[in-house]
């Protein structure tokens, strides 16, 4: 079925008919009839619901029936358990925004997996009022994470989305935070928004839908043609889309950044208004980032005395040949991300390994060398190899005070394992 560009944003949570019927259910709690969303949000956000929320901020999952029975005996059922979901959905949001945050604002379920994390909208923000930006049309806001860093760099947000409840979780976030001056929280279509008045355009299409993730960027919503147009409409624009998007897929005028936080891939962005066919991977905290240069892939070589383990945003954004050029080394194989040379070089786009061993895959004399070794803390990594670590961890059975980390790879197309450590970084001058 083709995407309905009149259905944008909507994935962040259930269309208004398909809620009437609903009912969900709260771990421990019952059900919870929330035929009207916004009339139990509301509730939360009055003194009574305020009160509920403190009661349960510290509540653990195995407590909740103990406490939800409590509260139920002087406060409605259905309050109680939107307040246990409320606590339960900022706990798990503390990883995105941090504890003194994630404490103070609102979410949905939908809202809490979706909304960025902190510190990758922070650096959004920066590029943004880098590039001269004072006022952001946040298209498909979700519950306000991105349109909170913006207004924290100072810049004016026209925060939109077309789900109610979302909007009304949003607005109550620019409230709690102290940033109500410079969010404005607006319901509505976001194909139908005039967005002209504004330096910069931001769209964040729903990737998530009745099945899971979306793979496929014309299913987004809206879909990712509609936010190509958009951009292109306005002076600078960023368009946040899954990191696994094909590269022949991202149009000619825009840059493409892929970004990851800690080492974990969090998004690709492509943005308009500033270099047209750029490739960048950046890696948070720093920033660092590394731009490609077009060169072409690297040589397969024979395994040096080190191995290199490339970002993830460095890979997605297909830049090992940037990595292999800094570290003055080769791939072990052409269809592998492992970079290997002879000497260390300090780089923060790739983790240094000095490898010890290798060996033709076998588990037997894996197991032989890690028990002669003493090795009890074994980390396995793979690149072109159908084993799973758990699985290779079970059969050898690593006992000891020693560590090692193992690569499971290819080389020449033949199953190989390296052993090794990694090399500690140097801090940078």
């Amino acid at each position: 079925m083709a995407p309905d560009p009149h259905r944008p944003c909507a994935v962040r949570a259930l269309d208004t008919a398909h809620r009437a019927r609903t009912v969900h259910r709260l771990a421990h709690n019952g059900a919870v009839d929330d035929h009207d969303p916004l009339a139990s949000f509301a509730a939360l956000l009055t003194d009574r619901g305020r009160f509920l929320l403190d009661e349960v901020r510290e509540v653990e999952p195995a407590q909740e029936l103990a406490v939800a029975t409590r509260l139920r005996r002087e406060h409605p059922a259905e309050l109680v358990s939107a307040a246990i979901a409320q606590a339960r959905w900022r706990q798990r949001a503390v990883a995105k925004f941090g504890g003194a945050d994630a404490g103070r604002m609102f979410f949905t379920a939908n809202g809490v997996e979706q909304a960025t994390r902190a510190t990758v909208a922070a650096y959004r923000a920066k590029r943004f009022t880098d590039l001269g930006v004072r006022s952001v049309a946040d298209l498909c806001c979700g519950i306000g994470g991105d349109a909170i860093a913006l207004a924290r760099a100072g810049v004016r947000v026209l925060a939109v989305d077309r789900d109610p409840l979302t909007c009304a979780v949003a607005r109550a976030n620019a409230e709690e935070l102290g940033l109500g001056d410079l969010i404005d929280v607006r319901e509505a279509n976001v194909t139908e928004v005039d967005t002209s008045s504004y330096d910069a355009v931001f769209v964040d299409p729903a990737r998530r839908g009745g099945r899971g993730r979306i793979f496929d960027p014309e299913a987004y919503s809206p879909p990712l043609t509609w936010a190509v147009d958009a951009a292109r409409k306005a002076p600078r624009a960023a368009l946040k889309i899954a990191p696994g998007i094909p590269h022949e897929a991202v149009p000619g005028e825009a840059e493409a950044e892929w970004v990851s936080d800690a080492g974990d891939v969090k998004e690709a962005v492509l943005w308009f208004g500033t270099e047209p066919g750029v490739v960048r991977a950046t890696l948070l905290p720093g920033p660092r980032s590394l731009r490609g240069r077009g060169l072409p892939d690297p040589q397969v070589r024979p395994p040096g005395r080190y191995l290199y383990e490339p970002d993830g945003a460095v890979i997605r954004a297909h830049l090992v040949a940037e990595v292999a050029e800094e570290v003055g080394g080769g791939l072990l194989d052409e269809t592998i991300a492992y970079v290997t040379a002879d000497a260390v070089t300090s780089t923060p786009y790739a983790t240094a390994y000095e490898i010890t061993d290798q060996l033709p895959f076998n588990v037997k004399r894996l197991k032989a060398l890690l028990r002669e070794r003493d090795v009890g803390i074994l980390t396995v990594k793979k690149r072109g190899s159908a084993v799973e670590p758990e699985e290779l961890r079970r059969k050898v059975k690593p006992q000891g005070p020693n560590s090692a980390t193992v690569f499971l790879t290819r080389m020449k197309g033949a199953p190989t394992m390296l052993i090794g450590h990694p090399v500690q970084r140097q801090k940078a001058a």
